[in-house]
């Protein structure tokens, strides 16, 4: 998603040190706390759809729910951060909310796929990961705003690599991308706290601070489920 989008960047003016630390604290506290909350939503969710058979036929077993379920999250993708400036905080929240609800819906196959101590154990790693790679981002002196730029890059390529494995069925091209993945979305990890600080640290009117800080919990709650996919994939072992 572009942070980088001139729009939403009034011009500066001076602010003191402790002013935009104290600025920069208060919004990051709140991108994190949204980002915990869409996890719990997306938790909660995934094991609701797992435990019922019904909820999970009526997801998985109805074609045309399934496909509106995965348009409807990437469009949410590509618009919320598009229409930022002219969606409502209450509108944006709602989005990250359900876009949360639906992620977990249809994450809940890994219950169906691998054990619940596999699944608690990468959780656990991918939490202490991410941890550490976000308070990296954030504290960083270093600039990994051209890092950003390849990685953006490599994810295409990730992707592409995915979608012709459908096709080949190839164990060592999947071990190769899953390894990969956790690579890309460690160094994700760091660039979008990066992004989402300065920002954070940007003046600009309470309003669309709260917006950005919805985005920022977006970007980082995507950067935290795909990092835990791609490990689970590396450590899981499946319930046959």
């Amino acid at each position: 998603m572009d942070y980088n989008d001139n729009r939403m960047t009034p011009p500066p003016f001076y602010q003191n040190e402790a002013a935009v630390t104290t600025q920069t604290n208060a919004v990051m506290k709140r991108v994190y706390v949204r980002m915990f909350i869409g996890l719990l939503i997306s938790a909660f969710c995934a094991l609701g759809v797992a435990s019922s058979p019904a909820i999970f036929t009526f997801f998985f077993g109805n074609k045309l729910v399934f496909w509106g379920m995965m348009i409807a999250m990437l469009a949410m993708a590509f618009i919320l951060p598009a229409r930022l400036t002219k969606m409502s905080t209450g509108t944006v929240l709602t989005c990250f909310v359900i876009y949360s609800a639906l992620m977990g819906a249809w994450l809940a196959p890994i219950f169906m796929v691998y054990r619940l101590g596999t699944i608690v154990y990468t959780l656990f790693i991918t939490a202490g990961t991410f941890g550490a790679m976000s308070v990296y981002g954030y504290f960083t002196k270093s600039d990994l705003s051209k890092m950003g730029s390849y990685l953006i890059m490599a994810l295409f390529g990730l992707i592409i690599a995915m979608i012709v494995n459908i096709f080949l069925h190839s164990s060592t091209l999947e071990w190769i991308v899953s390894i990969v993945g956790v690579l890309l979305f460690v160094g994700l990890t760091a660039w979008d706290t990066q992004q989402v600080k300065r920002l954070a640290a940007a003046n600009i009117e309470p309003s669309m601070a709260d917006k950005l800080a919805t985005l920022g919990a977006m970007n980082l709650y995507l950067d935290f489920i795909n990092l835990f996919l791609f490990l689970l994939r590396i450590f899981g072992g499946s319930r046959d």
